[in-house]
Protein backbone atom coordinates (compact mmCIF):
# COMPACT_ATOMS: atom_id res chain seq x y z
CA UNK A 1 0.00 0.00 0.00
CA UNK A 2 1.83 3.48 -1.25
CA UNK A 3 1.49 6.04 1.69
CA UNK A 4 0.44 9.05 -0.33
CA UNK A 5 -1.42 10.78 2.79
CA UNK A 6 -0.84 12.57 5.61
CA UNK A 7 2.19 14.40 4.05
CA UNK A 8 3.31 17.61 5.04
CA UNK A 9 3.34 18.98 1.38
CA UNK A 10 6.07 21.99 0.35
CA UNK A 11 6.00 20.87 -3.62
CA UNK A 12 5.40 23.65 -5.89
CA UNK A 13 2.56 21.60 -7.22
CA UNK A 14 0.08 20.61 -5.90
CA UNK A 15 0.72 22.83 -3.23
CA UNK A 16 -1.29 22.91 -0.06
CA UNK A 17 -4.83 23.26 -0.43
CA UNK A 18 -7.67 25.48 1.39
CA UNK A 19 -10.24 23.95 3.77
CA UNK A 20 -13.43 25.20 1.11
CA UNK A 21 -10.72 23.43 -1.47
CA UNK A 22 -11.34 20.09 0.02
CA UNK A 23 -14.85 20.56 1.28
CA UNK A 24 -15.92 21.42 -2.51
CA UNK A 25 -13.55 18.51 -4.24
CA UNK A 26 -15.88 16.01 -2.19
CA UNK A 27 -19.26 16.61 -3.47
CA UNK A 28 -21.22 15.34 -6.42
CA UNK A 29 -19.65 16.24 -9.45
CA UNK A 30 -22.89 18.49 -10.56
CA UNK A 31 -24.30 18.29 -14.59
CA UNK A 32 -22.80 21.49 -15.96
CA UNK A 33 -24.72 22.47 -19.07
CA UNK A 34 -27.09 24.69 -18.21
CA UNK A 35 -27.45 27.99 -17.20
CA UNK A 36 -26.17 28.19 -13.63
CA UNK A 37 -23.04 26.14 -14.49
CA UNK A 38 -22.41 29.11 -17.34
CA UNK A 39 -22.70 31.72 -14.61
CA UNK A 40 -20.42 30.00 -12.96
CA UNK A 41 -17.94 29.98 -15.40
CA UNK A 42 -18.42 33.80 -16.52
CA UNK A 43 -17.74 34.97 -13.38
CA UNK A 44 -14.37 32.87 -13.44
CA UNK A 45 -13.22 34.67 -16.10
CA UNK A 46 -14.61 38.16 -15.01
CA UNK A 47 -12.47 38.25 -11.95
CA UNK A 48 -9.08 36.49 -13.62
CA UNK A 49 -9.46 39.19 -16.06
CA UNK A 50 -9.69 41.98 -12.94
CA UNK A 51 -6.92 39.96 -11.16
CA UNK A 52 -4.55 40.31 -14.32
CA UNK A 53 -5.53 43.71 -15.19
CA UNK A 54 -6.18 42.66 -18.38
CA UNK A 55 -7.22 45.03 -21.43
CA UNK A 56 -10.86 45.44 -22.62
CA UNK A 57 -12.03 42.89 -24.73
CA UNK A 58 -9.63 39.98 -23.43
CA UNK A 59 -11.13 36.43 -22.91
CA UNK A 60 -9.87 33.01 -20.67
CA UNK A 61 -10.06 29.69 -22.26
CA UNK A 62 -10.79 27.07 -19.63
CA UNK A 63 -8.47 23.38 -20.86
CA UNK A 64 -8.88 20.26 -19.10
CA UNK A 65 -5.29 19.63 -19.06
CA UNK A 66 -2.37 20.60 -17.27
CA UNK A 67 -0.38 23.83 -17.78
CA UNK A 68 2.12 22.35 -20.49
CA UNK A 69 -0.89 21.36 -22.66
CA UNK A 70 -1.61 25.53 -22.45
CA UNK A 71 1.87 26.28 -23.45
CA UNK A 72 1.54 23.85 -26.40
CA UNK A 73 -1.30 24.58 -27.36
CA UNK A 74 -0.60 28.46 -27.44
CA UNK A 75 2.17 27.79 -29.81
CA UNK A 76 -0.43 25.70 -31.85
CA UNK A 77 -2.89 28.50 -32.03
CA UNK A 78 -1.07 31.58 -32.03
CA UNK A 79 2.09 30.96 -34.29
CA UNK A 80 2.85 29.49 -37.89
CA UNK A 81 5.38 29.01 -40.41
CA UNK A 82 5.95 32.30 -40.95
CA UNK A 83 6.34 33.06 -37.11
CA UNK A 84 10.11 33.76 -35.59
CA UNK A 85 9.90 32.77 -31.62
CA UNK A 86 12.34 33.96 -29.40
CA UNK A 87 12.50 31.58 -26.47
CA UNK A 88 13.96 32.90 -23.04
CA UNK A 89 15.28 29.53 -21.74
CA UNK A 90 16.81 29.45 -18.79
CA UNK A 91 16.14 26.08 -17.43
CA UNK A 92 13.79 22.79 -17.61
CA UNK A 93 10.62 24.80 -18.75
CA UNK A 94 12.55 27.18 -21.33
CA UNK A 95 13.58 24.25 -22.99
CA UNK A 96 10.45 22.90 -22.93
CA UNK A 97 9.08 26.06 -25.15
CA UNK A 98 11.85 25.39 -27.17
CA UNK A 99 11.12 21.47 -28.12
CA UNK A 100 7.28 22.67 -28.44
CA UNK A 101 8.29 25.15 -31.00
CA UNK A 102 10.44 22.24 -32.74
CA UNK A 103 8.19 19.97 -32.76
CA UNK A 104 5.14 21.87 -34.68
CA UNK A 105 7.67 23.65 -36.56
CA UNK A 106 7.60 26.70 -35.82
CA UNK A 107 11.25 28.64 -36.20
CA UNK A 108 12.97 30.09 -33.12
CA UNK A 109 16.31 31.56 -31.41
CA UNK A 110 16.91 29.45 -28.22
CA UNK A 111 18.19 32.41 -26.15
CA UNK A 112 19.75 30.36 -23.07
CA UNK A 113 20.74 32.65 -20.36
CA UNK A 114 21.87 31.40 -16.26
CA UNK A 115 21.08 33.37 -13.25
CA UNK A 116 19.78 36.04 -15.34
CA UNK A 117 16.33 37.89 -14.76
CA UNK A 118 16.56 40.39 -17.74
CA UNK A 119 16.20 43.20 -16.46
CA UNK A 120 18.75 44.44 -19.01
CA UNK A 121 16.99 43.66 -22.10
CA UNK A 122 20.12 44.99 -24.61
CA UNK A 123 21.21 41.23 -24.96
CA UNK A 124 18.22 40.66 -26.66
CA UNK A 125 18.13 43.16 -29.38
CA UNK A 126 19.66 40.93 -31.68
CA UNK A 127 16.11 39.23 -31.94
CA UNK A 128 13.93 42.67 -32.96
CA UNK A 129 12.87 40.79 -35.84
CA UNK A 130 11.11 38.08 -33.56
CA UNK A 131 7.54 37.80 -34.01
CA UNK A 132 6.86 36.45 -30.29
CA UNK A 133 8.42 35.82 -27.48
CA UNK A 134 8.44 32.54 -24.96
CA UNK A 135 9.31 33.65 -21.60
CA UNK A 136 8.42 31.08 -18.07
CA UNK A 137 7.75 33.71 -15.69
CA UNK A 138 9.32 32.14 -12.95
CA UNK A 139 11.64 28.93 -14.51
CA UNK A 140 10.57 26.66 -11.95
CA UNK A 141 13.63 24.58 -12.31
CA UNK A 142 16.10 26.66 -10.82
CA UNK A 143 14.46 29.83 -9.33
CA UNK A 144 14.97 32.89 -11.26
CA UNK A 145 11.72 35.15 -11.40
CA UNK A 146 12.40 36.97 -14.58
CA UNK A 147 11.84 41.09 -14.94
CA UNK A 148 8.09 40.85 -17.02
CA UNK A 149 8.42 44.52 -17.49
CA UNK A 150 11.62 44.98 -19.14
CA UNK A 151 10.66 42.31 -21.33
CA UNK A 152 7.16 43.88 -21.53
CA UNK A 153 9.24 47.14 -22.74
CA UNK A 154 11.04 45.70 -25.29
CA UNK A 155 8.61 43.66 -27.10
CA UNK A 156 6.13 46.53 -27.23
CA UNK A 157 9.34 48.33 -28.49
CA UNK A 158 9.18 45.88 -31.55
CA UNK A 159 5.81 45.17 -31.06
CA UNK A 160 6.72 41.35 -30.34
CA UNK A 161 3.71 38.77 -29.49
CA UNK A 162 4.79 38.45 -25.49
CA UNK A 163 3.65 35.35 -24.29
CA UNK A 164 3.94 34.58 -20.48
CA UNK A 165 3.82 31.33 -19.03
CA UNK A 166 3.17 32.50 -15.20
CA UNK A 167 2.10 28.87 -14.08
CA UNK A 168 4.61 28.66 -11.16
CA UNK A 169 3.95 32.94 -9.98
CA UNK A 170 0.32 33.45 -10.72
CA UNK A 171 -1.07 34.44 -7.20
CA UNK A 172 2.07 34.97 -5.17
CA UNK A 173 4.28 37.90 -7.47
CA UNK A 174 3.00 40.63 -9.31
CA UNK A 175 1.62 40.23 -12.59
CA UNK A 176 -0.32 42.74 -14.72
CA UNK A 177 -0.87 42.01 -18.20
CA UNK A 178 -1.35 45.83 -18.84
CA UNK A 179 1.56 47.49 -16.87
CA UNK A 180 4.04 44.55 -18.10
CA UNK A 181 2.37 44.13 -22.14
CA UNK A 182 1.49 41.00 -21.51
CA UNK A 183 -0.36 39.24 -24.62
CA UNK A 184 -1.21 35.74 -23.38
CA UNK A 185 -1.00 34.56 -20.15
CA UNK A 186 -1.27 30.80 -19.26
CA UNK A 187 -1.72 29.67 -15.45
CA UNK A 188 -2.77 25.88 -14.09
CA UNK A 189 -4.77 25.41 -10.88
CA UNK A 190 -2.13 23.26 -9.23
CA UNK A 191 0.27 26.14 -8.17
CA UNK A 192 -0.98 29.36 -6.64
CA UNK A 193 -4.33 28.88 -7.23
CA UNK A 194 -3.63 26.02 -4.70
CA UNK A 195 -6.19 23.83 -6.46
CA UNK A 196 -6.04 19.99 -7.53
CA UNK A 197 -4.13 19.57 -10.89
CA UNK A 198 -6.12 18.99 -14.33
CA UNK A 199 -7.24 23.04 -15.51
CA UNK A 200 -5.23 25.25 -17.36
CA UNK A 201 -6.18 29.48 -18.52
CA UNK A 202 -4.99 30.93 -21.13
CA UNK A 203 -6.30 34.73 -21.07
CA UNK A 204 -5.93 36.16 -24.37
CA UNK A 205 -5.44 40.18 -25.07
CA UNK A 206 -7.69 41.63 -28.46
CA UNK A 207 -3.95 41.32 -30.18
CA UNK A 208 -3.51 37.94 -29.48
CA UNK A 209 -6.98 37.03 -30.18
CA UNK A 210 -6.25 38.58 -33.80
CA UNK A 211 -3.51 35.89 -34.32
CA UNK A 212 -5.38 32.95 -33.48
CA UNK A 213 -5.09 30.10 -36.59
CA UNK A 214 -7.92 28.66 -38.62
CA UNK A 215 -8.98 25.98 -36.98
CA UNK A 216 -7.12 23.24 -38.17
CA UNK A 217 -7.21 20.88 -34.68
CA UNK A 218 -10.01 20.02 -32.37
CA UNK A 219 -9.64 19.46 -28.93
CA UNK A 220 -7.22 22.53 -28.26
CA UNK A 221 -8.61 25.05 -31.16
CA UNK A 222 -9.25 28.56 -29.72
CA UNK A 223 -11.37 29.57 -32.29
CA UNK A 224 -14.53 26.72 -30.30
CA UNK A 225 -13.18 27.69 -26.60
CA UNK A 226 -13.91 31.43 -27.70
CA UNK A 227 -17.11 30.74 -29.22
CA UNK A 228 -18.29 28.70 -26.43
CA UNK A 229 -17.20 30.45 -24.04
CA UNK A 230 -19.82 33.42 -25.20
CA UNK A 231 -21.95 31.08 -23.54
CA UNK A 232 -20.35 30.25 -20.32
CA UNK A 233 -19.34 26.61 -21.91
CA UNK A 234 -16.07 25.27 -23.45
CA UNK A 235 -16.48 22.66 -26.42
CA UNK A 236 -15.68 19.34 -24.27
CA UNK A 237 -16.18 18.62 -21.50
CA UNK A 238 -14.36 20.03 -18.95
CA UNK A 239 -13.30 19.47 -15.04
CA UNK A 240 -16.45 20.59 -13.61
CA UNK A 241 -15.82 20.22 -10.05
CA UNK A 242 -11.97 22.05 -10.31
CA UNK A 243 -13.86 24.97 -11.82
CA UNK A 244 -16.19 24.77 -8.60
CA UNK A 245 -13.40 24.90 -6.72
CA UNK A 246 -11.95 27.77 -8.77
CA UNK A 247 -14.74 29.89 -8.32
CA UNK A 248 -14.99 29.83 -4.70
CA UNK A 249 -10.93 30.59 -4.66
CA UNK A 250 -11.36 33.65 -7.20
CA UNK A 251 -14.54 34.75 -4.89
CA UNK A 252 -12.01 34.85 -1.72
CA UNK A 253 -9.09 36.48 -4.01
CA UNK A 254 -11.33 39.33 -4.86
CA UNK A 255 -12.16 39.80 -1.39
CA UNK A 256 -9.21 40.22 -0.25
CA UNK A 257 -7.16 41.53 -3.09
CA UNK A 258 -4.71 40.29 -5.05
CA UNK A 259 -1.59 42.48 -3.01
CA UNK A 260 -2.98 40.28 0.04
CA UNK A 261 -2.04 37.09 -1.52
CA UNK A 262 1.05 38.37 -2.93
CA UNK A 263 2.36 39.42 0.42
CA UNK A 264 1.26 36.33 2.30
CA UNK A 265 3.68 34.38 -0.22
CA UNK A 266 6.50 37.13 0.17
CA UNK A 267 6.22 37.15 3.82
CA UNK A 268 6.43 33.20 3.60
CA UNK A 269 9.12 33.08 1.93
CA UNK A 270 11.59 35.75 3.58
CA UNK A 271 10.66 33.88 6.87
CA UNK A 272 11.80 30.57 6.04
CA UNK A 273 14.94 32.14 3.86
CA UNK A 274 15.89 33.77 7.14
CA UNK A 275 15.12 30.76 9.89
CA UNK A 276 17.57 28.36 7.60
CA UNK A 277 20.84 30.95 7.16
CA UNK A 278 22.80 28.85 9.79
CA UNK A 279 21.94 25.14 7.84
CA UNK A 280 24.55 24.16 5.24
CA UNK A 281 22.35 25.22 2.42
CA UNK A 282 22.70 28.19 -0.21
CA UNK A 283 19.83 30.00 -2.46
CA UNK A 284 20.81 28.77 -5.90
CA UNK A 285 19.09 31.91 -7.66
CA UNK A 286 19.63 35.60 -7.14
CA UNK A 287 16.58 36.04 -8.38
CA UNK A 288 13.81 33.48 -6.72
CA UNK A 289 10.26 34.62 -6.46
CA UNK A 290 7.70 34.54 -3.49
CA UNK A 291 6.37 31.20 -4.70
CA UNK A 292 9.01 28.98 -3.84
CA UNK A 293 13.12 28.52 -2.89
CA UNK A 294 15.35 27.08 -4.34
CA UNK A 295 18.47 25.47 -2.37
CA UNK A 296 22.07 23.87 -2.69
CA UNK A 297 23.61 22.13 -0.34
CA UNK A 298 26.98 23.30 0.96
CA UNK A 299 27.98 20.47 2.29
CA UNK A 300 28.72 16.50 1.12
CA UNK A 301 25.01 16.01 1.10
CA UNK A 302 23.49 14.95 -1.88
CA UNK A 303 20.20 16.92 -3.21
CA UNK A 304 18.05 14.12 -4.15
CA UNK A 305 19.07 12.54 -0.64
CA UNK A 306 17.86 15.15 1.43
CA UNK A 307 14.51 15.40 -0.39
CA UNK A 308 14.59 11.59 0.05
CA UNK A 309 15.26 11.59 3.48
CA UNK A 310 12.87 14.38 4.89
CA UNK A 311 10.03 12.90 3.27
CA UNK A 312 10.93 9.24 4.94
CA UNK A 313 11.78 10.41 8.37
CA UNK A 314 9.84 13.87 8.37
CA UNK A 315 7.09 13.52 6.12
CA UNK A 316 7.86 16.56 4.70
CA UNK A 317 7.84 16.38 0.66
CA UNK A 318 9.95 18.58 -1.28
CA UNK A 319 10.39 18.41 -4.61
CA UNK A 320 14.09 17.33 -6.22
CA UNK A 321 15.29 18.91 -9.34
CA UNK A 322 16.02 16.55 -12.87
CA UNK A 323 19.01 16.48 -15.09
CA UNK A 324 22.02 17.80 -14.14
CA UNK A 325 21.19 19.63 -11.71
CA UNK A 326 19.23 16.28 -9.90
CA UNK A 327 21.96 16.15 -6.94
CA UNK A 328 22.97 19.61 -6.56
CA UNK A 329 19.26 21.61 -6.19
CA UNK A 330 16.09 20.78 -4.05
CA UNK A 331 12.62 23.24 -4.06
CA UNK A 332 10.57 24.66 -1.39
CA UNK A 333 7.07 25.66 -2.21
CA UNK A 334 5.49 29.23 -0.60
CA UNK A 335 2.14 27.92 -2.56
CA UNK A 336 -1.10 27.80 -1.12
CA UNK A 337 -2.16 27.44 2.05
CA UNK A 338 0.78 28.42 3.54
CA UNK A 339 1.20 29.77 7.27
CA UNK A 340 4.30 30.36 9.98
CA UNK A 341 3.32 27.47 11.74
CA UNK A 342 3.05 25.35 8.64
CA UNK A 343 6.10 26.48 7.66
CA UNK A 344 8.04 25.96 11.32
CA UNK A 345 7.27 22.16 10.45
CA UNK A 346 10.03 21.95 7.30
CA UNK A 347 12.57 24.57 9.22
CA UNK A 348 12.24 22.10 12.23
CA UNK A 349 12.62 19.10 10.08
CA UNK A 350 15.74 20.59 8.78
CA UNK A 351 17.70 21.75 12.07
CA UNK A 352 16.86 17.97 13.39
CA UNK A 353 17.99 16.46 10.54
CA UNK A 354 21.31 18.22 10.31
CA UNK A 355 21.54 17.80 13.71
CA UNK A 356 21.77 13.86 13.28
CA UNK A 357 23.93 13.69 10.49
CA UNK A 358 26.30 15.59 12.73
CA UNK A 359 25.97 13.08 15.41
CA UNK A 360 24.39 15.60 17.79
Amino acid sequence: MFNLYNKYIFTPGPVKMYESTLKLGSIQTPYFRNEEFSQIVFECEKILLEILNAPKGSRVLFLTASGTAGMEASIQNLLNAEDKALVINGGGFGQRFVDICNIHNIKNYNHQINDNNLKNTEELEVYKEATALLVNAHETSVGILYDLESIGKFTKKYNILNIVDAISMFITDKLDMQEQNIDVVITSSHKGLALPPGLTMVVLSPTAIKKINPKHQLYFDFNSYIKDGERGQTPFTPAVLIILQLHDRLLNIKKEGISFHNNKARDIAEYFRKEIEKLPLEIYSNFMPNAMTTLSPLDEKNASDIVRDLERIYNCVLTPNGGELKDKVFRVSHMGDMTKEYVDILIDALYDYYKISRGE
